[in-house]
């Protein structure tokens, strides 16, 4: 069956998706680790606590919002048992992960209701502001910024669970678009629009737990982004509630220039400023063959070069549609996991003088297999000229047929006492290897200071004709301390970032975890505008309250110059 319509439940509540799909970390892989991080991760066993173990406090809605919100959706979809709250009580970033299966959970909401109809969103809301209480949408729940986490609330706090909110609603042939519930599960649109010959393009690592309306509040990327685009790209329109009234923007026309595009004002909007119901995305034909290729570049300089020439001289047409280059880190702990296979990679390159390769994975997919094949023979004119060595096509096959399996693994190294993490970023392609050493050194500064010295790793995989995307994972052995050492890591990398020049999210969103450094990259207008939206459609700060929208607090953050400025937190 192909991957990207694999159908998979709902994710267990201390880690990733159904644990039945995951696989043990080989033997090879596990001396690896013992090698490199001295994690012990042959006999570590870290496993979660049980569920009934997790304290849950009372919930805090009282009688007359329950009441309202049992008139919004019924009985027996306002939910309030301790495993229903514990379900929604975070995303899946590392402390999520750590705090779920410690037991220890710094918030839970009180209650979880879920509507099946925009016109029980928008009750729900309403009950929320007329009773006091705040609202956090909950999609998929695969947020890794904090952006579920309304930590601190002393108001009772309900989650808005869409997952009934779900469908196609309309697809429309001859205009490419397709109009799905906010709350329809990425792979069940995918699969519905698979039915009609088309597809979304967009798969990211997410992809099988994530919902359409949680891709474009946060303004997600996907694997195939090169080609297909992003989240935002795909928009045509949006319908929603806020707290001071309901909106619909878009789907008019293709393009207008009738003042600013309000329809952006959601797109990213963290459910900070309301909750989607609906959304319009723009759909292409399915392709029928895929082109697979993977080279390896002597170096990290070389690679960006050789994808910042693919982009710019055969342009969005011709481009590679799923386009990843891993450093010269991430390339030794791939073909290290890969056991037998991967060292026989690494002799073959070290004899024709790739010491420290940097291993690129390339798909094209198109109508025909002709049609993809001539892509791919104008791309590697420019992969040779850049010093790409061919490797065999079915490393390629082997990563697509994989991509969706990072988490699961993530999941089997928490266990064995493995600090895992990864965060993004993106810049301009002259500053593309400023930004990568810098923000990797910072790292691995950080982790160093931590008494714990691990691996950094980075890839490029969303390609722009002015520049690219930089995805860092990170491994370390887990500190006394694993909260204390994500923080001290997170904010060394996120201000190395701000001090470079580059964004602090490329996809991953603002949330709760960026927001102290949203200030620098949009400005004291920026912020400004945010707030004056904020105060105009949530004057209560009903709507997930602490993403996104930088606080009225100002602390000292660095700035691409060396300097500090005044940043909320």
């Amino acid at each position: 069956m192909d991957v990207t319509l694999q159908q998979v439940q709902r994710s267990v509540w201390w880690g990733w998706g159904d644990p039945a799909n995951a696989a043990p970390l080989p033997a090879h892989a596990r001396r690896m680790l013992d090698e490199r991080l001295g994690a012990r991760s042959s006999t570590t066993n870290h496993p979660p606590v049980q569920l009934h173990s997790t304290e849950v406090p009372d919930s805090r809605v009282g009688d007359r919002l329950r009441s309202a919100l049992v008139d919004a959706v019924g009985a027996e979809h306002l939910l309030d048992s301790a495993a229903d709250r514990i379900l929604r009580a975070g995303g899946k970033s590392y402390p999520d992960l750590v705090r779920a299966r410690t037991g220890r959970l710094p918030y839970v909401p009180d209650a979880v209701a879920l509507p099946s109809t925009h016109r029980e969103v928008a009750d729900v809301v309403a009950a929320c502001v007329a009773h006091d209480a705040a609202v956090v949408p909950f999609g998929g729940g695969t947020s890794v910024v904090a952006g579920l986490t309304a930590t601190g609330e002393q108001r009772a706090v309900v989650s808005l669970d869409l997952r009934r909110l779900a469908g196609l609603i309309r697809l429309d042939e001859h205009d490419h678009t397709a109009t799905f519930h906010a709350g329809t599960m990425a792979i069940d649109a995918e699969t519905a629009l698979r039915a009609w010959g088309f597809t979304l393009g967009h798969f990211p690592q997410s992809y099988q737990q994530a919902s359409l309306g949680g891709f474009v509040a946060t303004r997600s990327a996907g694997q195939s982004s090169s080609g297909y685009g992003r989240i935002d790209d795909m928009v045509d329109g949006v319908r929603g509630v806020t707290p001071t009234g309901e909106f619909e923007f878009g789907s008019r026309s293709p393009a207008s220039a009738a003042g600013p595009r309000l329809l952006d004002v959601m797109v990213g909007s963290e459910g900070a400023l309301g909750v989607l119901t609906e959304v319009t995305l723009r759909v292409v034909e399915a392709p029928q063959a895929t082109r697979h290729s993977a080279v390896a570049f002597p170096d990290f300089g070389s690679a960006a070069t050789a994808l910042r020439e693919l982009v710019q001289q055969l342009g969005h047409d011709q481009q590679p549609d799923v386009t990843r280059v891993s450093d010269a880190a991430e390339t030794e702990v791939s073909l290290g996991l890969a056991g037998r296979s991967g060292k026989a990679l690494q002799r073959y390159l070290a004899v024709r003088g790739l010491e420290a390769p940097c291993l690129t994975i390339l798909l094209w997919h198109d109508a025909t297999d002709e049609r993809a094949k001539h892509r791919q023979r104008r791309a590697q004119e420019i992969l040779k000229r850049n010093g790409a060595v061919t490797l065999p096509a079915k490393i390629a096959r082997g990563w697509e047929h994989g991509r969706f399996s990072a988490p699961y693994l993530r999941d089997e190294l928490i266990t064995r006492g493995v600090f895992v993490e990864t965060l993004e970023t993106a810049t301009h392609w002259s500053n593309i290897a400023a930004v990568h050493r810098r923000v990797g050194a910072a790292i691995a500064d950080a982790l160093d200071g931590c008494g714990t010295p691990g691996i950094v790793q980075c890839h490029i995989s969303h390609v722009y004709p002015s520049g690219a995307s930089l995805y860092f994972t990170y491994l370390a052995a887990e500190a006394d301390d694993a909260l204390d050492q994500w923080q001290t890591v997170k904010t060394a990398a996120s201000e190395a970032i701000v001090a470079a020049g580059a964004t602090i999210t490329h996809h991953h969103a603002v949330g709760r975890d960026h927001r102290r450094y949203l200030a620098e990259e949009i400005g004291e207008i920026g912020v400004r505008m945010l707030r004056a939206l904020k105060n105009e459609l949530d004057p209560g700060d009903t709507m997930n309250p602490g993403v996104l929208i930088p606080d009225t607090t100002s602390q000292k953050v660095p700035t691409s110059t060396g300097a500090t400025t005044e940043a909320p937190s």
